[in-house]
């Protein structure tokens, strides 16, 4: 059999590698001019660099917190407690889903509970929160637990609803147990779900973070931020909001590349 690519098809690859470099490079040019915009304007004078600072002084602010150690330490604590969060509330979630779909009764006893949960605003509840946890690390990573474990329940128990009704059947004729369809039909089959949910757990288990921060923390980036807001220096907030977006935005790279490598093992 021959493996010889087709004049088309190598065309066809091309323009696609073509399409993504002009989307990405599209991007760069908007930030770069977004950002030259933004310097410019507050150098003229067009806008208050005491509300808004401008990007040479929040990379000044950058360079020296960097040089002092204070960014890294900073960083560090936050992005701890996102992880432990993120995965702690991703487990549990996945957990209380898999007994959901595992007793029907259950799923219909709590599926009201889990509605109501999830239409209330989590963040009103993180005083409550770090009053019963205790203010610290444990309060602002609970926090973020509960933030995400809720969508995850509800995420994941759909998908594990949403699994080929006549793959299970095929298994129950073969007499599969239900822990047999779990580990070979349902948990397979709800992976890229899981991976979604995964996904929408990284922006929520940082608002968490924030969050906890914002009320009780002594270090973090929620800390620099509430810090920097009440000196009125601005630039530091600034500074720590373009960290954040930028954490996260490596963070949901990293999952989206895990997906991206899953789907190629599984084609």
């Amino acid at each position: 059999m021959s493996n010889k690519v087709s004049k088309e098809h190598n065309d066809y690859l091309k323009m696609i590698k073509s399409r993504k470099r002009a989307i990405f490079t599209t991007q760069i040019l908007i930030l770069i001019i977004w950002m030259a915009a933004w310097e410019l304007f507050a150098r003229l004078g067009w806008i208050d660099t005491f509300l808004t600072s401008n990007p040479s002084e929040i990379w000044k602010l950058f360079i020296h917190y960097t040089k002092n150690g204070g960014l890294f330490y900073h960083v560090g604590i936050s992005v701890a407690e996102t992880v432990v969060g993120f995965l702690v509330g991703t487990l549990l979630g996945v957990l209380v889903a898999i007994f959901l779909w595992w007793s029907d009764f259950l799923a219909k006893v709590f599926d009201p509970y889990l509605v109501v949960l999830n239409s209330l605003p989590k963040t009103a509840l993180a005083p409550i929160i770090i009053i019963w946890v205790g203010a610290g690390y444990s309060g602002i990573i609970v926090t973020a637990i509960t933030v995400s474990i809720v969508v995850t329940i509800m995420n994941v128990y759909i998908g594990f609803t949403s699994v080929d009704e006549d793959k299970i059947k095929l298994l129950q004729t073969f007499g599969a147990t239900k822990f047999q369809i779990l580990r070979k039909v349902v948990l397979p089959s709800s992976v890229p779900t899981i991976i979604s949910t995964l996904k929408v757990n990284i922006g929520l288990s940082w608002v968490g973070v924030i969050v906890g921060e914002f009320l009780v923390s002594k270090a973090g980036i929620g800390y620099l931020i509430v810090y920097g807001g009440q000196v009125f220096k601005l630039d530091l907030v600034m500074m720590s909001v373009f960290i954040l977006a930028i954490i996260s935005a490596i963070m949901y790279q990293g999952i989206a590349a895990i997906e991206k490598k899953y789907m190629k093992w599984q084609q």
